[in-house]
Formats: structure tokens, C-alpha cells, sequence
């Protein structure tokens, strides 16, 4: 089986926002041939001996029906258990380093009603190493319609080009079409910005297509803000692709305004894609 040590690791709590990060991210892992590995991270924070081994016996049961549930879609050999005893943002970024990518849901168990994104899916989005996937809106195939695009926002920047590239894979690994959106708004006081932007999304996509023929690819440069052409362009997508920060992010800062904007509010699940993620399967 192709892939990294652990494959495509899913978090896993039994939430139902967890569980659908576990369909997906079983689906994805079957689709590429890797290795799934339902990860699920158990308090640090424990009164006593007793208290964390009541911990610990319940993480197993939790972990034991996840595993079961994937093996269902994945096969029995295709699947590991990974039960740690931790904060669940730290385990997952460090386990990130040797995973293909790593899948969440939008919220956890411990989640309140109101928020939009959890902490731990901010936490690893923003610091975990290659592609972090979190899944929300819709996404699962629907029967007699066409099945939907792969979304990708590319500025032309060096930080955008382990997206594109993660985009191309994704669409074609499903055999559907790419639309790369581009939104020239933040260039507008820059002379002659806009057609710098445009020339530099052109040659960046230029390379992902020679490597990617057969991707039907299709360009919507616009002139509003980056956020609101994404989230309008992933109503209509399967996945929405970001980088972690574009070419308006600063030095230091782990996620751009547009990445935490997407993360928050888009209707299918989004990809933020770092700079180490080129170096993997990908």
C-alpha cells in the first residue's frame, strides 16, 4: 500500500461532525490506496490514576467503533488505531509529519452550539505540516447528478503552488473538473497589479497542467474580494483548496485572512494545503 507511515489520518472523537471526517477521509484513503488511521486522543488533564484509566478505557470503545466503521468502506487491513493520551491539536499536528494529510470535523464533542469552526481544527489547520482537511457543508455524491468540481484559490504566489498542485491530484483522483479562481481586489492600488496577478496565475497553473493533461481546467479571474469569490465558487464544489496563506499574508502569521474565512464559512469541506505538503504524496 502506497503513502506515509500513517496515511490519511482521520481525528475521531464519535461527535457526528468526527464521524463524518471519517467517511470522508475513508473514502479519500480507499480512492489513493493509503493507509487510514482513526486517531483519537484521550485527556492529559486527569484528576487521578482512576480517572485516567476510566479515560483511557473509554477512548478505547470510542476509538474501537470508528475503526469498525471505516473498516466497513476501507477493508480490515486498511485500517490502525492510534489512541493517545494528549492534547488532541498537539498529537495531530505531530502525527501530521508523517501522514499524507489529516482530516477533521468542523467541530468537536466538546464544541459550543454557536461556533462555527472548533479550537482543534483552528489549531491543527494553522500549525500542522502538508494538507489539513476539514470537512463540513456537503460532499457526498448525489445519484444521477454530475458530480461537482474541485475548487482551488490561486493567487500566483509561492505559498499558493502546493495548492494548486494538491487541487490538480484531488480532480484527478475523482474525474471531475478544476476551476481555479483567482480575485484581483487586493491589488487594485498597485500599478498595473491586477495584470502582474493574472500573468502570474497563468504560469502557475501552467505547470500543474503539464503535469495533469487530463484535467479539464477552467479560470475565473474576479475582481472582488478573495473570500467572497471562494465561498461563492465552493456553493457549486465537492472541495474547496487553499493555501495557508496567500500573497497578502504575513511572515509569521500560520493561516491567512482568507483560509480562516473559508475554514469558518464554506459549504463543502476545505483543504488548507502548506508548504510541506509538495514534498508528499502529493
Amino acid at each position: 500500500m502506497a503513502g506515509t507511515e500513517n496515511g490519511i489520518v482521520a481525528g475521531y472523537d464519535g461527535s457526528p461532525a468526527s464521524q463524518e471526517a471519517l467517511d470522508w477521509a475513508a473514502t479519500e484513503a480507499r480512492a489513493h490506496g493509503f493507509l487510514l488511521t482513526v486517531c483519537h486522543v484521550w485527556g492529559r488533564a486527569v484528576p487521578s490514576d482512576a480517572a485516567a484509566d476510566l479515560a483511557r478505557k473509554y477512548g478505547e470503545c470510542v476509538i474501537a467503533r470508528g475503526v469498525q466503521h471505516a473498516q466497513a468502506t476501507m477493508g480490515v487491513g486498511d485500517v490502525q488505531p492510534l489512541l493517545v493520551s494528549g492534547s488532541p491539536a498537539d498529537v495531530l499536528c505531530d502525527t501530521s509529519a508523517s501522514a499524507d494529510m489529516v482530516v477533521l470535523g468542523y467541530r468537536g464533542r466538546g464544541g459550543l452550539a454557536g461556533l462555527l469552526l472548533g479550537s482543534v481544527s483552528s489549531q491543527v489547520a494553522g500549525h500542522a505540516d502538508g494538507a489539513v482537511v476539514v470537512v463540513r457543508g456537503h460532499w457526498r455524491p448525489v445519484p444521477g447528478h454530475v458530480p461537482r468540481p474541485v475548487v482551488v484559490g490561486a493567487d500566483g504566489s509561492g505559498a499558493s503552488q502546493p495548492a494548486l498542485a494538491f487541487a490538480f491530484a484531488e480532480a484527478a483522483l475523482r474525474d471531475v473538473s478544476l476551476l481555479a479562481v483567482c480575485a484581483t481586489a487586493d491589488t487594485a492600488n498597485i500599478r498595473g497589479g491586477a495584470r502582474l496577478l493574472e500573468a502570474d496565475f497563468e504560469q502557475a497553473l501552467a505547470k500543474c497542467e503539464a503535469d495533469y493533461p487530463a484535467v479539464d481546467v477552467r479560470r475565473q479571474l474576479v475582481q472582488g474580494a478573495p473570500r467572497g469569490a471562494l465561498l461563492t465558487a465552493a456553493a457549486g464544489a465537492q472541495l474547496l483548496v487553499v493555501g495557508a496563506r496567500g500573497r497578502g499574508g504575513l511572515r509569521g502569521m500560520m493561516l491567512g485572512s482568507v483560509s480562516v474565512a473559508v475554514l469558518h464559512h464554506s459549504p463543502c469541506p476545505v483543504a488548507v494545503v502548506h508548504r510541506a505538503a509538495v514534498e508528499q504524496a502529493h
